[in-house]
């Protein structure tokens, strides 16, 4: 199983959402986050002056996958969430050692 962690722009939920419940992902967790990468930031026009936010609202994704699915859930998200300028984010891919659904004690994939 693997672990995928997605750090988005907000405005791509909803597409990225749709496109991965399209290929049988049946849930995922979303956290709307700050942060910055390369672009360190930007700069902005309020009232006149100008400041630098150095935090960036994101959007990111959790999401348990079959070790079957997990390339294509990864293409599915790069490909939808690419806007094609700076700041469209990562995806990071982690082996998942376990997972149970605590309604039922169900194991494994079983789970997911």
């Amino acid at each position: 199983m693997k672990f995928i962690i997605a750090i988005i722009k907000p405005f791509k939920l909803d597409e990225v959402r749709q496109a991965l419940s399209a290929i049988g992902i049946a849930g995922m967790t979303v956290t709307e986050v700050k942060g910055f990468g390369r672009q360190k930031g930007q700069t902005e026009i309020y009232r006149g002056a100008e400041y630098s936010t150095n935090m960036l609202p994101k959007v990111k994704l959790e999401i348990a996958a079959s070790d079957e699915i997990a390339a294509q859930v990864v293409e599915t998200i790069q490909q939808t969430a690419n806007t094609g300028s700076i700041g469209d984010g990562k995806i990071f891919v982690l082996d998942l050692a376990s997972a149970t659904r605590i309604r039922t004690g169900e194991a494994g994939e079983t789970a997911l």
